[in-house]
């Protein structure tokens, strides 16, 4: 639970508060201080009789009732400290620093356990323990530095570790990124980074809280929970960007089916992520860039947000100015290959702008002014930028200090088109050394420092590649819901299903299979093959891997070819039985789905064949999956060009890749008993996509 009495406390008390700011205890009242904080401030500290110029009570039986209780005591003492203070002091708020519970001993998890169960009888707020604190504009409960610049209209920082968050705060600092809050939840007991969401989510003022939330996510305990809390947030206007640490570690065991090798928990936070609308990030510095992106769109909400409620980047085509060639090409070459645009510039309205430079700028795109370019002559650049350059979204400005020019001057120049245009404008002040002071002053104005252009590239594409929440709602068209419980309910034991009934599965879906028959019957199968007509494939029932022992023969074209491959199969070691399917062409591509714990199935599709496990070019969705996420995840496949079509190939048809992928994953709704499903190759082509191959894992 969060409460008035840990957001807003008209007083706090430090439980182990002292006069050695090196220490954490020292570090909190300083940083309480110096945030200057207008309710009443204690201090418990047995040996001391001042601290920082506060009086000291030696005992906390002294104290008056207070709202909230800062712990920085040993834990062992941190379980009685919190039973008393909320019974006797009126103690609403509990944030505990010390470290010494359940992240190092079964021990340390009881102390926690007492804490926590204090808190839920009194009904007391918890942060922690183990974590730096909280900061807001009006407590700075934290022993950390450095304190951020903090703004009604800055970022909300919610972080599963304290050390970490120092981190990722030394990196926004120096871009002049401003907060809003800092919530450290450490072992996060009772409020976790999906608490906080929630809370954030139901107490939503679109006019007077932050936009933007960044996360930094070690564990997450109610996948459910960050979904819907954060596709909330996001549909009323927020943006969202996050850390996953620790996802690439396999969160399954070792599967035989190709989804069942390439699915891990990664493919569960991927898909998670995708979802609900949140910008996925792998490192510090990424995360700090898309808040900076944030931060700096938020001023511009009529050119990159049509609808208020839903978030949109309407942007794709940059203008580059820049008194450097090197930086403005690396910047070119970053967009483009994140398939954005920096299109050429040419016409009248160019060559007005060419001659009102020093001779040899160049105004194609990127825009050189040279390294001896004026302040005015950058002005100027934006200027037509903004107001003549139609095919421009979005203006990009590279200025260091090469020693020629009076940077003061031209961060103003750059200060003041800011607040004047519509287009966005990123500022990459690459000198924060040479030119540290003039870009100090430049960010004290409220701006931010984009002070790596590969960086701020590869950021905005990850931003403009995040599709929206997906809507809640199931697709249901055609899906035949009773028919599957029927077939999941007939079946009794755990393992591979047979063929025919993997094959009725998919039928309740309405996901098109190549005619085929299973048999253990030479002739009933030669009298299949005369019906669907030749040529065919014949398959090995029971084996794996059925390509490994030579289970698989194509091209078959005569009952004699068919009648030899039946006898060679059925001697293959755990054959069962011989599949014939009608023998197809068109691409491979591959669809499957593994059950993940706690976070439902992962959807995966790719090209198929082998590639599925030798290339990973795969994508992942969260069940049920609506189209739009189903686009979405074709879209980003490294292979999406190959199967759009290509140097004169045909390309698959998308919209029906689409549907069998969003079908599958409605079917998988309805059927939590499949563990795994491995339908690998599909064969698709400009008409239809068809499923050749299904291999369904059961466990009940």
């Amino acid at each position: 639970m969060i409460n008035k009495q840990l957001l807003h406390p008209e007083s706090i008390v430090v439980i182990g508060g002292s006069n050695n700011i090196h220490k954490p205890g020292g570090a909190i009242i300083r940083n309480l201080i110096n945030g200057n904080y207008q309710g009443k401030l204690h201090v418990v500290n047995p040996k001391e009789d001042k601290v920082q110029g506060l009086d000291v009570f030696h005992n906390a039986s002294e104290i008056p009732d207070t709202e909230l209780a800062i712990l920085v005591v040993a834990a062992r003492f941190c379980p009685d400290y919190v039973e008393y203070l909320a019974k006797e002091k009126m103690v609403k708020a509990f944030i505990i620093i010390s470290a010494g519970f359940g992240e190092e001993t079964k021990a340390g998890a009881e102390l926690e356990k007492r804490i926590l169960d204090s808190c839920e009888k009194y009904g007391c707020a918890l942060i922690g323990p183990n974590c730096i604190g909280l900061l807001n504009a009006w407590h700075h409960s934290v022993f950390t530095q450095p304190i951020p610049q903090l703004n009604p209209k800055g970022v909300d920082f919610i972080s599963g570790s304290g050390a970490t968050a120092v981190f990722i705060l030394e990196s926004a600092v120096i871009k002049g990124l401003p907060f809003h809050s800092v919530w450290s939840i450490g072992n996060g007991k009772q409020i976790g980074i999906e608490d906080v969401l929630q809370y954030m989510d139901e107490k939503f003022d679109a006019e007077n809280d932050s936009h933007v939330k960044l996360l930094y996510i070690e564990n997450i305990s109610n996948p459910d929970k960050l979904l819907f809390h954060a596709s909330s947030l996001i549909r009323k206007g927020c943006r969202i960007a996050a850390i996953k640490a620790g996802a690439s570690e396999s969160g399954s065991r070792a599967a035989s089916s190709h989804t069942g090798a390439i699915a891990s928990s990664d493919s569960a936070v991927e898909a998670l992520f995708r979802k609900a609308g949140i910008v996925r990030c792998f490192s510090r510095e990424e995360l700090t860039t898309v808040g900076c992106i944030f931060s700096t769109l938020e001023n511009t909400t009529d050119k990159i947000n049509p609808s208020p409620s839903v978030p949109r980047l309407d942007m794709s085509k940059f203008a580059i100015v820049t008194h450097a060639g090197g930086p403005g090409v690396m910047l070119t070459d970053a967009l483009s290959k994140g398939d954005l645009q920096v299109p050429k510039i040419e016409g009248e309205k160019a060559d007005e702008l060419k001659v009102q430079l020093f001779p040899g700028a160049s105004v194609a795109n990127p825009i050189d002014i040279l390294a001896t370019g004026t302040p005015e002559h950058l002005g100027l650049a934006i200027d037509y930028c903004e107001k003549y350059f139609d095919n421009i979204d979005a203006i990009m400005v590279i200025f260091g200090t090469p020693g020629l020019v009076n940077v003061y001057e031209a961060y103003d120049v750059l200060h003041q088109k800011i607040l004047e245009c519509k287009k966005p404008i990123f500022p990459i002040l690459p000198s924060v050394h040479t030119a540290g002071q003039e870009v100090e002053d430049f960010l004290k104005k409220g701006h931010v420092n984009f002070s790596d252009e590969v960086t701020l590239a590869t950021s905005l594409v990850s931003i403009l590649k995040t599709p929206l929440p997906a809507p809640p709602e199931v697709e249901l068209f055609g899906i035949d819901v009773p028919r599957i419980r029927e077939i999941i309910s007939g079946i009794h034991e755990n393992g591979y299903i047979s063929p025919n009934k993997a094959r009725e599965l998919l039928d309740c879906a309405k996901i098109p299979l190549v005619p085929e028959k299973v048999s253990t019957s030479k002739e009933e199968l030669i009298a299949f093959a005369e019906k669907i007509g030749y040529p065919i494939v014949a398959k090995v029932v029971g084996p794996i891997h059925k390509s490994d022992v030579g289970g698989v023969t194509l091209n078959i074209r005569s009952a004699e070819h068919l009648s030899l491959e039946f006898d060679r199969m059925m001697k293959i070691p755990d054959a069962t039985s011989v599949m014939i399917q009608k023998m197809m062409q068109g691409k491979e591509i591959f669809i499957g789905a593994k059950y993940e714990e706690k976070f439902g199935h992962v959807v995966m599709c790719g090209l198929g064949g082998i590639f599925v496990e030798v290339l990973k070019d795969v994508s992942s969705g969260l069940a049920p999956l609506s189209y739009a996420e189903a686009y979405s995840m074709i879209h980003s496949l490294r292979a999406y060009k190959i199967l759009k079509g290509t140097r004169g190939q045909s390309g698959i048809n998308i919209q029906r890749y689409a549907e069998v992928i969003v079908r599958l994953s409605t079917l998988l709704r309805f059927a939590t008993e499949i563990k795994e499903i491995d339908i690998n190759p599909l064969l698709a082509d400009e008409n239809d996509v068809i499923a050749v191959d299904v291999r369904i894992l059961i466990e009940k």
